[in-house]
């Protein structure tokens, strides 16, 4: 080969390695909640293993969008704040199943679908705030419809995921006439119209408008620490937390979650953020940033929600609740829950 031969051959070769792009691992994350609370521990994955996370929020239109997407959906991850919404993506054909023996041994059978379609990240309790002055240091879900209450309860649309949840274990519980009874109970008890959010409920006991509200536990971690702001810290301070049980049962802990994208590029990334997000550090890191109680059992729980009190989740399991949803949101409305008329 002639000495201008072997230089061409060189320049082609440089040429072609130059246009051949080199790919970095990442992973994309589809998410109904906000990113920014859980961009410290998407950095701390990215430093440790390299790989690039990318997030898209989407406050509406999830399943929409990845089914719009179709087989070119760049989506690996879809991530909810609400065990229905988990659900609502199996049964929209948007998720793959998982088998990981990582994912399995931290999480609780009962937060984490039994085909591997979706797992349980972080927990929120579903408890009673209560004016701090106010003589009151127990209460059941059930006792939040008695008339004691009545015109001193502040609450969120009863259409809220978080809300609906709730009302139905109450119906898994015992069964449609109580539940119904029970609703409307809450709705008569309301010191103003169901809205707003749950720090909202803070807010206005801290105002005198009600004495007691239901709310996420993790609300008042972001008020009492500071994160939320003088103001919000004002109302944490005006308040106490109750843990409120079931009869017979535990307290209510709703989920955040998350799960592998049907079509997922980026398959083996994707379980991989997902086991590290069940681990020990990743857990605490979702425990200092959110106040979520970790569901990973040896990960340690923030010290403002440890000091709750011990936590008791309700047995029931996730799953167990799926043929309730439909129906205890049809019972709010047939009460007309969110109308107020006091």
């Amino acid at each position: 080969m002639t000495l201008t031969a072997k230089t061409l051959l060189i320049s082609s070769l440089l040429t072609l390695s130059v246009a051949v792009p080199t790919f970095a691992q990442e992973v994309n994350i589809y998410t109904t909640r906000e990113p920014g609370l859980i961009q410290p521990i998407l950095d701390a994955f990215t430093a440790e293993t390299g790989v690039a996370v990318n997030t898209v929020f989407l406050e509406n239109g999830l399943i929409e969008r990845v089914q719009a997407e179709g087989e070119s959906s760049p989506a690996d991850i879809l991530m909810t704040v609400d065990f229905g919404a988990l659900i609502d993506l199996v049964n929209a054909g948007v998720t793959q199943p998982v088998e990981s023996a990582v994912l399995e041994a931290a999480i609780p059978e009962a937060m984490r679908d039994p085909n591997g379609n979706w797992f349980a990240l972080s927990g929120r309790a579903r408890v009673v705030y209560a004016a701090k002055e106010l003589d009151l240091d127990a209460i059941t879900y059930e006792q939040l419809g008695d008339e004691e209450w009545a015109g001193r309860l502040c609450i969120r649309s009863g259409q809220h995921p978080y809300n609906t949840a709730l009302f139905a274990v109450y119906l898994a519980k015992h069964g449609e006439e109580a539940t119904k009874t029970w609703l409307e109970g809450l709705k008569k008890n309301q010191a103003r119209a169901a809205a707003g959010g749950d720090r909202d409920g803070a807010r206005d006991i801290a105002a005198g408008i009600c004495d007691i509200a239901v709310a996420n536990s993790y609300y008042y971690g972001l008020m009492s620490s500071g994160k939320g702001g003088d103001e919000q810290k004002a109302w944490s301070d005006a308040i106490k937390v109750i843990l409120p049980t079931f009869e017979g049962g535990g307290t209510l802990v709703n989920v955040s979650g998350a799960a592998v994208a049907a079509h997922a590029p980026h398959r083996d990334e994707a379980v991989q953020l997902l086991e590290y997000l069940v681990s020990e550090p990743a857990q605490k890191l979702y425990a200092e940033a959110n106040f979520e109680h970790p569901v990973n059992a040896n990960a340690q729980v923030d010290p403002i929600i440890a000091g709750l009190g011990e936590l008791t989740p309700d047995s029931i399991s996730l799953t167990e609740l799926l043929p309730f949803r439909a129906r205890a949101s049809e019972l709010v409305d047939e009460v007309n829950f969110d109308t107020f008329e006091n």
